[in-house]
């Protein structure tokens, strides 16, 4: 079985640690690994979860110990594991590296950060790593004409300009040191013409975009439903209420924007058609880390009847998000170790916007999902 590492965007943030917490807990014997959906996939060869080697960067200073502990007191992680975890914790924490700062300019900083990925790889001897970006939302990112081309990027780079957004300047270290990459958040990351290109060139697999944990996770289940029995959706809203760092972060009206794009694409884009309504985002710092959704449909049947579905789904973030991160870090590491390269348009099961193709029903994503894992055997 090949080494390899787990390379965390964000690595002190409440998903990061709930990442490294749950490893750890699965390779203690501790807890199962409940809510990984490669427990379910045809056997294909995926490093375990108790192989994993953790680092990453970040800008904040807490510790994982600390932040596993106020996670634990928030009802997310369980109490007795920080104390139980906590040599585990701290092999973490000794290979968090500080994250992207404008000082000294991006080509700087991009080799920099290109260096630690090398530097982990090296210091482990791990086959690969599979950098995943579960850092703050983006806001949109403005185009530039040297997105569209390698050259062009590095140009600018070489020559002092600050061209890439944070979340794309570390999917660019990533593909320079050899690294598989996911887009866990709906930031640019990878979605760049020019780092298309880069993965590409370095022989490299990589997936997005934006984590589908909890209210799309519902929409892409039940769309479908409407569409196979022949009942037109007339309006489709939802309120979303988020506690914690992802919720401080959305009360931004810019990154707001980032996260509620990526949320509407699902429903129009498994009914072929725009549907009046739309996802609102409400930060309210009482809920901590807990999410609230709720969402209210119209839609009509036979002879234009009118009638009113409505969800309501609360949900940790961290708990819901931290196994697919999981899965998709092995997922990625046996795409890169077969020899696959670009973007995994397969692994559009896991996200709200996915990168590599259009498809958002959960059904048909599950089978190709499947299909792929069967293919990695």
């Amino acid at each position: 079985m090949s080494a390899t590492g787990l390379w965390l965007i964000g690595a002190r943030g409440s998903v990061a640690t709930t990442v490294v917490a749950g490893a750890a807990a699965i390779r203690s014997g501790l807890l199962p690994p409940q809510g990984c959906v490669a427990e379910s996939l045809p056997p294909c060869g995926l490093p375990g979860i108790g192989e994993l080697m953790f680092g990453g960067h970040d800008i904040a200073s807490i510790s994982l110990r600390k932040r596993a502990e106020r996670l634990s007191e928030a009802g997310v992680i369980p109490p007795a594991l920080p104390a139980l975890l906590a040599d585990e914790l701290d092999a973490a924490e000794a290979e968090i590296r500080p994250g992207y700062s404008r000082e000294g300019g991006q080509a700087a900083a991009a080799a920099r950060l290109a260096g630690d990925l090398i530097a982990f790889r090296d210091r482990h001897g791990l086959d690969r790593v599979v950098v995943v970006d579960v850092s703050s939302t983006e806001p949109p990112v403005t185009w530039r004409p040297e997105f569209a081309d390698l050259g062009a990027l590095e140009t600018a780079l070489a020559g002092g300009a600050e061209v890439l957004p944070p979340s794309s300047l570390y999917a660019y270290a990533a593909f320079r040191a050899g690294c598989g990459y996911v887009a866990f958040t709906p930031s640019a990351g990878p979605a760049l013409p020019a780092l298309e290109e880069l993965a590409a060139a370095e022989g490299l697999p990589y997936a997005g975009r934006d984590g589908k944990t909890g209210e799309t996770l519902v929409k892409s289940a039940l769309a479908p439903m409407f569409a196979g029995r022949g009942l037109k959706v007339r309006s489709w809203s939802g309120l979303n209420l988020l506690g914690g760092g992802d919720g401080a972060t959305l009360a931004d009206p810019s990154a707001r924007q980032s996260k509620e794009v990526s949320k509407d694409r699902t429903v129009p884009g498994i009914l072929g058609r725009e549907v009046e309504g739309r996802t609102h985002i409400d930060y309210v710092a009482d809920l901590g880390e807990w999410k609230t959704a709720w969402d209210h449909v119209t839609f009509e049947g036979f002879m234009g009847v009118r009638m009113t579905l409505q969800f309501t789904w609360q949900g940790c973030d961290s708990a819901l998000a931290a196994p697919l991160v999981l899965d998709l870090a092995r997922l990625v590491a046996r795409a890169h170790e077969r020899g696959r390269t670009g973007v995994l348009g397969e692994l559009g099961y896991f996200f709200k916007d996915p990168l590599g193709g259009d498809e958002h029903a959960l059904a048909v994503q599950y089978e190709r999902l499947r299909a792929f894992a069967e293919a990695l055997a």
